[in-house]
């Protein structure tokens, strides 16, 4: 039987990132687990027109921080209610391979993802994060689809 000793949320601050969070928390705390948030910051972020070319790296600094508080004090909500929790915050241009490096890094039991409810073709052709995950990654993953009912 899987008994996780750390679970892995990645999280990207959307609405089913937030309800796979909750479920992650909910089994770390059944199972005494400790809890890994995970953001990952694109390297090549699309900039807005406000932002010049030759601002990026001050524009990706901002997104790092920002990234960063939001973590934390995700982070800070869960372990007052007595969890373990980490934060990480990574930078890549493939999210998905990102969090499998950091689940494999910090030696995660068990990654828990949403999926944003894109179906059909589409995903089955170009991939998504979560299908990525599930394919590369050396523990389990739990995959939770994205509510279809105006919760999503």
């Amino acid at each position: 039987m899987l008994k996780p000793k750390l679970i892995l949320a990645p999280i990207d601050f959307s609405d089913p990132a937030l309800d796979a969070l909750e479920t992650a928390a909910d089994l770390a705390s059944r199972f005494g687990a400790a809890l890994l948030l995970v953001h990952v910051v694109p390297a090549l972020p699309k900039l807005p027109t406000s932002v010049s070319i030759f601002k990026e790296g001050e524009y990706d600094s901002r997104l790092h921080a920002e990234a960063a508080k939001q973590m934390a004090d995700l982070s800070a909500t869960y372990a007052q209610s007595s969890l373990s929790v980490a934060s990480e915050v990574g930078t890549s241009d493939d999210v998905g391979m990102e969090i499998v490096r950091l689940g494999e890094e910090r030696r995660a039991d068990l990654i828990v993802i949403a999926t944003h409810g894109a179906t059909g073709w589409k995903d089955l052709v170009l991939g998504s994060v979560a299908e990525k995950v599930v394919r590369l990654a050396r523990s389990p993953v739990l995959v939770l689809r994205a509510q279809s009912n105006g919760h999503s």
